[in-house]
Order: C-alpha cells, then structure tokens, then sequence
C-alpha cells in the first residue's frame, strides 16, 4: 500500500479518536456538606438532646459540688472547735476523730467527683460522635443516591478544607451545587414544630463538666 496513503489513514484514525475523547464530558457536581449537616433538622434535634444529657449532668455534679462544699465547711468549724482552749481534752479528742473521718469522707466524695466529671464527659461526647456519625451517613447515602441517578462523574465537597486549612474546592460555578435539593430531600418528613420540642436551655458543648476543688490535706 502507498505509503503516503497509510499515513493518512493513521492520521484520520488519531483524529477521530481525539474528537471523541474530546466529546466525552465529565460531569461534576457539588455539595456543601456543612451547609447540609447544619440544615438537617435532625441535627438541631441531637444536639438538643445532647444539651438536655449535658445539662442534666451538670446538675448531678452540682450537687455533689454543693456536699462537698458543705463537707469543707464542717471541717473548718471543726478544726475552730478543736483550736478552742475551754474545750476538753476528751472533747478536742472526740473533735478530732470526728474532723478526720469528714476530711477522708470528703477526698473519697473528691475522688467521686472527678471520676463522674471524667466519665459523664466521656459517654456525652461518644454519645455525640455517634449521632454526628449517624447523620453523616444519612447525607451521604442520600449524596450518592443522587450521584447514581443524575450520573454524576465526580462530586465535591465545596466545604472540605485540606490539612494546610485551605480549601480543597477552590471555585466551582453554583449550578454545580445540589446541596438545596439534598436539604429538602432530608427534611421532607420533618415532624411539626412543636414549642415544647428542643426547646431546652442551650449549653456550651465546648466546655467540660466543672472540676473539684484542690485536694484535701489531713
């Protein structure tokens, strides 16, 4: 075959190959995954709940506070009492026993405290983790239930940061982002507003249970 002929064929076959790879488009979607998780309205509900747990936490430690508190006072009386000089010695005595079995009463409600702060703590934030998980996988499933039937390519999260604390997403136009949709998706089956549900007292989850005083020294 004419040597000139079979470069044209090769040439026509390297093109037209090149035209279709050029007319294969990928499609790209976003989401705002933040965006989403916020606007779920079973993530206000856990975390209204998880403020109820904190709360009533809270109020078990102030309690043991308040005793341990009190604990602290009837030692300083007690110490008073043993310091007075018209007091007898039988009595200072009895004083005395009586001041040391509070003072070990108390670093054992000492020790209670710190061992409930320390594992109330633990369970509230387990107790998080697991719902954030739950809802988490709730958006993703619903994500990926529209990537399989829109046919999406690739989807981003347009809220994702790198470990530099930059963002992954740096531009995209908005009609790539379907997060609105996802939003209304989840929350189609949204209970009524009910002026009673949620409603509790918020609480700062960045803060930790209140700690015990310092130790005692006998």
């Amino acid at each position: 075959m004419n040597r000139s002929l079979i470069c044209s064929l090769l040439s026509l076959c390297l093109l037209g190959g090149f035209a279709s790879t050029s007319h294969a488009q990928v499609k790209i979607g976003t989401v705002d995954m933040n965006k989403i998780f916020s606007a779920y309205y079973k993530t206000k509900d856990a975390e209204a709940r998880i403020n109820e747990a904190r709360n009533s936490a809270k109020q078990e430690l102030d309690e043991r506070m308040d005793t341990y508190k009190k604990d602290l006072d009837d030692i300083s009386k007690l110490n008073d009492d043993i310091a007075n000089a018209a007091l007898s010695s039988e009595a200072k005595a009895a004083k005395g026993k009586e001041r040391d079995d509070k003072i070990q009463e108390t670093k054992n409600l000492e020790q209670e405290i710190t061992e409930f702060r320390t594992t109330r703590e633990k369970q509230l934030q387990e107790q998080a983790v697991r719902m954030r998980n739950g809802i988490v996988d709730e958006i993703t499933k619903l994500v990926l239930d529209r990537v399989k039937t829109d046919n999406y390519d690739i989807v981003m999260d347009r809220s994702g940061l790198s470990l530099n604390g930059v963002p992954i997403l740096m531009y995209a136009k908005e009609g790539l982002d379907f997060s609105d949709d996802i939003i209304t998706e989840l929350n189609k089956n949204k209970p009524k507003e009910d002026d009673t549900t949620g409603s509790s007292t918020p609480s700062d989850s960045s803060s930790s249970l209140p700690e015990a005083s310092p130790g005692l020294n006998p």
